[in-house]
């Protein structure tokens, strides 16, 4: 068994919620220079450096395989949904850095939903947190962020759909929390994040994406998190600086 299959059927052995298959770097690396070549093509479109947007990859209910695969690959940030999935891969991860024979750190994003009796091993274990929709969580994190760690950056969830069943902050209500939480002294607000309407209207995303960034250069913030596999050229012309991919980079998710 190689290093990174021994690291991987530990983690796999241990999250229930893993259950999709792992890759090959082979793969990886196709699946990533398809990723890029679309990514740059965008900014290429929108008279933007490639540099001014990140990719995230969406690794939520793949292995620490796949994971490793895609660092091979190249990519150092990754994204979560899941939290005992994802605490399961961090710290296994970083039980065994050797085996895991990795060139850079790993950035971890944590995406999904935020439950107020779950901030403690989001502030312990992410680098980034995309989905902060209310003061309570910001609080809960600041206050539970370990010293030796630094701030914790965080994003802003923005509901720009309005629809009842999505996560976010109502846009009029993104300043005060803004400002609510460039108090808190272990985070620090670096932007905004948009999940938008599940819909093939190019004109409703358009609007969705605008607006969320509308409210960042308002702000003045640096971070601007939106777009998936299928509308992420959109996004990167509204003004996105990260992009989170997944089934694009990992495959259908089963």
């Amino acid at each position: 068994m190689t290093p990174n299959n021994q690291v991987s059927s530990q983690v796999s052995s241990s999250s229930s919620t893993q259950v999709s298959a792992a890759l090959s770097t082979e793969v990886a690396t196709q699946r990533l220079a398809a990723i890029e070549q679309r990514i740059q093509q965008a900014c290429d479109k929108a008279g933007r450096n490639r540099a001014s947007v990140h990719l995230l990859a969406v690794s939520k209910t793949f292995p620490l395989e796949a994971v490793l695969d895609m660092a091979a690959a190249g990519q150092t940030r990754f994204g979560e949904n899941y939290l005992q999935e994802s605490i399961d891969k961090i710290t296994q991860l970083a039980a065994s850095p050797n085996q895991a024979g990795l060139q850079t750190p790993l950035e971890w994003h944590f995406i999904g939903p935020i439950q107020s009796n779950k901030t403690r091993p989001i502030a312990e274990h992410f680098d980034w947190v995309h989905s902060v929709d209310r003061l309570k969580i910001a609080q809960r994190l600041s206050e539970q962020r370990p010293d030796r760690l630094g701030p914790l950056n965080v994003l802003i969830q923005v509901n720009t759909s309005g629809e009842d069943s999505k996560s976010g902050v109502h846009p009029a209500e993104v300043e005060a929390l803004a400002l609510a939480i460039q108090q808190l002294p272990r985070l620090q607000l670096r932007g905004l994040m948009t999940i938008p309407s599940n819909t093939d209207d190019m004109v409703k995303l358009r609007g969705e994406f605008l607006l969320c960034a509308d409210l960042q250069k308002k702000l003045q913030l640096d971070t601007l998190s939106m777009g998936m596999s299928s509308d992420l050229e959109l996004a990167i012309e509204c003004g996105s600086t990260c992009v989170r991919v997944g089934t694009a980079l990992f495959g259908q998710r089963t």
